[in-house]
């Protein structure tokens, strides 16, 4: 029996008959960039945050980089995040010249551990993002509480919790703005790329919006330099008919995560725990095992695909060794680094599926 990671063929034949209207009004319109289609969404998406505004740009990563942009963030500047995410996040803070300033996780939830973070706040300091992981909100009132405290700006990295909430409150509506990625993997996702800021602050929305159009509110009227960040008129209305149903995928995304952690209960496994603050909407099902990489072989000789995220965090990469972080600096972060499987989550996966994910784990991990 063969189960996918993720099957996104199941979830747009589902609604197949609402998709293909908005090719043919793309293309009668020939609005291929920002347009009608791209302004519903925007419309329709800040009301499901429960933001004033919502900007859709190209990709998560523009998303978050135009954020700091807008706030005017240049070489010399730091900004505190976490090296357990995805590159992206970094990415975007040296795409203006700053510094990412990497702290450590808080080990049930994968993401900022709030008592960290003072003690990480320079001089320099411009800014804070903390990541949303595999579907969960970050602890998000001791965070803005300290950076409030220091008067330093929180940015959501919300591109892996689409629906997410906090204390009742949906993620992309907890700090001055949030980030979304529309990949098409996400809960929410384009069919290509796509990206959104949300935010309540109406001069920050008209910054970001003149940032992704070449720093013009009209065309051919430049006011600074900016880039081509904006959306495909093809993909926001693409979202738009998704962003309908994402409620009922995430709602399967939950039942999911409970038949696995049901069926799993007595595995010798670290499952994922959704925190008490919150409501996690299970991007990723991400369990710990000490005998990751075995178990992993097992999972994949029985059809099964799994996923990594991720497997080097950023403090290690490469790509930041400029930054002189070492082993040891970040224990949780390292810590999971090995121990980190992705089980296969997305809507509509099936009892069977799951059944047979958890029969292999029973074998491997003296489940029950």
């Amino acid at each position: 029996m063969k189960v996918p990671f993720v099957d996104l063929g199941s979830l747009h034949r589902d609604i197949e008959e609402e998709l293909h209207p908005v090719f043919t009004r793309v293309l009668k319109s020939s609005a291929f960039v920002l347009g009608p289609e791209v302004e519903q969404f925007e419309r329709a998406f800040a009301a499901y945050c429960g933001s004033e505004h919502c900007i859709a740009v190209n990709t998560g990563t523009a998303a978050l980089h135009i954020v700091l942009a807008s706030l005017g963030l240049r070489p010399g500047d730091e900004v505190i995040t976490v090296a357990h995410t995805f590159i992206a996040t970094a990415e975007a803070i040296t795409a203006v010249g700053a510094t990412p300033v990497f702290i450590d996780i808080d080990p049930v939830s994968y993401c900022m551990d709030p008592e960290r973070l003072e003690a990480a706040i320079t001089p320099r300091t411009r800014a804070i993002i903390p990541v949303h992981l595999y579907g969960q909100t970050a602890d998000m009132d001791p965070i803005c509480a300290i950076a409030n405290a220091h008067r330093i700006p929180v940015i959501e990295d919300a591109c892996q919790a689409h629906g997410a909430e906090y204390k009742g409150r949906k993620a992309g509506s907890l700090a001055l703005a949030g980030c979304f990625s529309f990949y098409p993997g996400k809960n929410l996702g384009a069919c290509g790329e796509g990206g959104a800021v949300t935010t309540n602050d109406p001069d920050l929305a008209q910054r970001i919006r003149m940032w992704r159009d070449h720093g013009s509110r009209r065309k051919y009227e430049h006011q600074f330099s900016g880039h081509n960040m904006r959306m495909e008129g093809l993909q926001g209305g693409l979202l738009a008919v998704k962003l309908k149903y994402l409620d009922r995928w995430n709602a399967q995304r939950r039942e999911a995560a409970r038949c696995y952690s049901e069926v799993m209960a007595g595995a010798q496994l670290d499952l994922p725990v959704e925190m008490p603050y919150g409501k996690h909407v299970y991007h990723l099902y991400v369990v710990q095992s000490e005998d990751r990489e075995s178990l992993r072989q097992q999972l994949s000789s029985a059809g099964i695909d799994t996923g990594l995220h991720y497997p080097i965090p950023l403090h290690l990469q490469e790509a930041f060794r400029y930054l002189n972080y070492s082993k040891g600096d970040l224990p949780v972060t390292e810590r999971i680094k090995d121990r980190i499987l992705s089980l296969p989550m997305y809507p509509g996966i099936t009892t069977d599926s799951i059944q047979h994910v958890a029969a292999e784990l029973q074998e491997k991990c003296n489940v029950g």
